[in-house]
């Protein structure tokens, strides 16, 4: 048992090294943005990701009771 439990540890413990290894080793370096809204051809075609779609189409939607007032003509 504890030599499975080590050997896990020890595994875990190698992944983590080699996924910071950029980070580690390159001046100011970072984990890639793999953001759909981060992504350049997706920009550049117009798709972007659902949350910030949601938030825009929100703003321009906001309703205040001024706004709602003008609507409904009172």
């Amino acid at each position: 048992m504890l030599k499975t439990l080590l050997i896990t540890l020890a595994l875990v413990a190698v992944s983590v090294a080699l996924l910071c290894i950029r980070i580690i080793l390159v001046k100011g370096g970072r984990f890639p943005n793999i953001h759909v809204g981060g992504n350049k051809h997706l920009r550049e075609k117009g798709i972007g990701c659902v949350q910030s779609q949601d938030r825009e189409a929100r703003g321009k939607t906001l309703l205040t009771p001024e706004r709602m007032e003008k609507m409904l003509g009172k």
